[in-house]
């Protein structure tokens, strides 16, 4: 069975390779560097939440697709039963499931995200398109943003332009677990 990253990087390479279009076109129209491309595409490095939603927009799909291989169906409404939503690894340290990804046309993108805790200080900053909005609900979650640093505990909640650079990490040396939901 492949990795996840792997089958994603497998997806935006189908998608691009189908769309006859080349690499460093891709990366320009998506607003990335080239290199960066090439290494979400070989499969080298985790491709980030906000990028595949950028891609997808890029490609008129449906982010499910890259995310799962599968497409979002429904219109009315779409149930995600506790802990059976699509996961997405990105990274070791954080743990993202899908809850609306059978929902097709979807304005917003929403997560539970559990963070691990790690023994990096200073957290590795991302910037992308929309607004996002988070909700502790376990644990205590560390927060830059454009500067700022928070400390956000269970039933604490933030909504912030997702431009400005941002990024988060556990405390107390356990995970935490949130609700992020993202819009595009």
């Amino acid at each position: 069975m492949k990795n996840q990253r792997t089958a994603i990087a497998e997806r935006i390479r189908g998608l691009r390779d189908a769309a006859d279009i080349t690499e460093l076109e891709t990366a320009e129209k998506t607003g990335v560097d080239v290199e960066i491309y090439r290494q979400y595409e070989s499969g080298e490095l985790d491709v980030p939440m906000s990028y595949i939603t950028r891609l997808a927009a890029f490609f008129r799909i449906d982010p499910t697709a890259i995310i799962t291989g599968g497409d979002a169906h429904a219109r009315s409404f779409y149930l995600t039963r506790s802990g059976t939503g699509p996961v997405i690894e990105r990274v070791r340290a954080y743990h993202y499931e899908a809850l609306g990804a059978g929902f097709s046309g979807r304005a917003m993108e929403p997560f539970v995200v559990t963070v691990e805790p790690s023994l990096n200080d200073r957290p590795h900053l991302n910037t992308h398109p929309g607004q996002e909005f988070n909700y502790v609900l376990s644990g205590r979650l560390w927060l830059s943003i454009d500067g700022s640093e928070l400390v956000l505990n269970p039933g604490d909640s933030i909504y912030f332009d997702a431009l400005k650079p941002h990024g988060m990490r556990a405390l107390d040396n356990k995970p935490t677990t949130f609700l992020a939901i993202i819009t595009a």
